[in-house]
């Protein structure tokens, strides 16, 4: 195998890697994992040349971050962190490569582009590719705690970078963001209407993001494996839960604790000091608000 997993990723294996699951569908299904961000980085470019001429929307999800990391060869010892880190810079690459399309194309100042991620890091995923060994001193979530699959800020708190040259000044927000008003924003760019029974929870954050505002977002509510966050005007209410405090295989607190939790995030990002039993009443208000939230929602 090329890579040997650790936990689970012990199913199908395809590329000479075992997988988490099982795959059917014969040849037609298989795939070169090291060939995947030449593959979807050429159809992207493709896509700008095709519709150079008219409006586009492009979604560019791309794999090179996540487990199993494979990248090209070419891309092999571009760093000190092994495959992980070689697939950042293979992720750079391809971003880079529509960039540079965008330039040539000369639509650069009026395309709008959003960066971001699904949630935070995780060094270790299923394979033992020497993730936490060749860290060094890097940390991941820099001067965050937690990581992927935690209630603290190092498992929810994610890049979001946005690049319109025609409106968008360089610089940096403080501002509360939620991707869930990807819809509610965009829809207000376009001009569009939302229908009334759909995305209910997506705000316009529009100027916002275009730097024309500063306005946080009322609340934002987080989900981790385990309990749901809510925050408000830096404050942030992490709700008891029962579950596992932390991940052993990739050593990461989860922020599970059985009592409230309440951090002032602009005075304690770090989320160090539990501040619940000293502010009863704002961990009632934010608990009140985040249980009108939760009675909004309809399942079906």
């Amino acid at each position: 195998l090329k890579l040997q997993p650790s936990i689970g990723h012990d199913e199908a294996i395809v590329n000479g890697i075992s997988r988490m699951g099982y795959s059917r569908g014969g040849k037609t299904a298989l795939w070169v994992d090291e060939n995947m961000a030449d593959t979807i980085t050429l159809k992207a470019t493709q896509f700008l040349e095709r519709n150079k001429n008219n409006p586009f929307f492009l979604y560019f999800a791309t794999h090179d971050i996540h487990a199993p990391r494979v990248p090209h060869p070419r891309f092999s010892e571009q760093t000190t962190m092994g495959a992980r880190g070689d697939a950042i810079v293979e992720f750079d690459w391809s971003v880079g490569q529509i960039l540079k399309t965008l330039d040539r194309l000369h639509l650069t100042d009026n395309t709008l582009i959003i960066l971001s991620s699904d949630n935070g890091p995780v060094v270790e995923e299923g394979y033992r590719d020497l993730g936490h060994e060749l860290l060094g001193n890097h940390k991941p979530t820099g001067e965050l705690r937690g990581g992927k699959y935690s209630a603290f800020e190092g498992g929810t708190r994610v890049p979001f970078i946005v690049r319109w040259p025609f409106q968008v000044k360089p610089g940096t927000s403080d501002a509360s963001l939620s991707q869930i008003d990807l819809l509610g924003s965009m829809a207000k760019l376009c001009g569009q209407k939302i229908p009334e029974y759909a995305a209910s929870d997506s705000h316009n954050s529009l100027d916002t993001w275009l730097g024309k505002s500063d306005n946080d977002r009322e609340y934002v509510v987080q989900q981790s494996i385990g309990t749901l966050s809510i925050l408000s005007e830096n404050w942030k209410l992490i709700t008891p839960s029962n579950a596992y405090k932390y991940y052993e295989e990739g050593k990461i607190e989860l922020g599970h604790d059985t009592v409230p939790q309440l951090y002032n995030l602009h005075d304690d990002v770090q989320e160090k000091i539990n501040v619940a039993s000293k502010y009863p009443d704002k961990v009632q208000q934010l608990n009140t608000l985040l249980e009108e939230i939760k009675s909004k929602v309809k399942i079906e």
